[in-house]
């Protein structure tokens, strides 16, 4: 299932799940869009809820998953 939410970060505006793509998406307070292919749904859940979105992006997803600008 796709979903997004709204999150509480300096640079972080929204994470989410897009279950076409198999990739959590990230929107960035820039404006612009990030998808990180292969991350579980459950992963994401968690990023979404993290204490620090932007330390959970960059110790567990950053450099672990295939990322595009969508």
């Amino acid at each position: 299932m796709s979903w997004s939410q709204n999150v509480y970060s300096s640079n972080v505006s929204e994470v989410g799940y897009d279950d076409q793509l198999e990739a959590m998406t990230v929107t960035w307070k820039s404006g612009k869009t990030s998808a990180y292919f292969g991350v579980p749904e459950e992963k994401a859940r968690e990023i979404a809820n993290a204490p620090s979105v932007g330390k959970a992006i960059n110790q567990d997803i950053k450099d672990q998953y295939r990322h595009e600008y969508v």
